[in-house]
């Protein structure tokens, strides 16, 4: 078996309800699960954090994204577009948390490589669920190191 990283995942909540967010807290307190959580309360403030994150070689970066889509100044697939856009982020794994069950934001949540799509049904047991599956996938799949790789320049031609 491999040897797993040692520090804990960071984890990305982007949220807007403060009510999901405390959902999400003891979800993970339910499950005993310790990981930080950074939150952001919308696309436009991830993006922001993102950045800067990216920008210091990926010092304070998180290696997991909880995503809301609803969202004000940045909806979340406008988040996840960006992400997805800039070299030193696109690796980022992106787990979408929402309300939304339409079908053309699962297939463009999808096309951009999400690693699941979940809705919020009911307060206690859907992000309980989620918890647990994030759990879960973290705990299961194997990833290459170094996990946030600084973008090497492209060489002039």
């Amino acid at each position: 078996m491999s040897e797993r990283q040692t520090a804990p995942v960071k984890i990305l909540l982007v949220e807007d309800d403060s009510i999901d967010v405390k959902a999400f807290q003891r979800a993970m307190g339910k499950l005993k699960i310790s990981n930080p959580i950074i939150i952001k309360r919308d696309g436009q403030e991830a993006w922001e954090f993102l950045q800067e994150c990216a920008a210091n070689g990926g010092e304070d970066a998180p290696s997991l994204v909880i995503l809301d889509i609803n969202m004000p100044r940045m909806s979340g697939l406008e988040l996840l577009t960006n992400v997805r856009a800039n070299d030193q982020l696109r690796h980022l794994i992106v787990f979408v948390l929402t309300t939304s069950n339409d079908e053309q934001d699962k297939f463009e949540a999808f096309n951009m490589n999400v690693a699941g799509y979940m809705l919020k049904s009911d307060m206690g047991n859907s992000f309980i669920r989620a918890v647990e599956l994030i759990d879960s996938y973290w705990r299961v799949v194997e990833f290459p190191e170094p996990h946030f790789a600084p973008v090497e320049p492209a060489l002039a031609e």
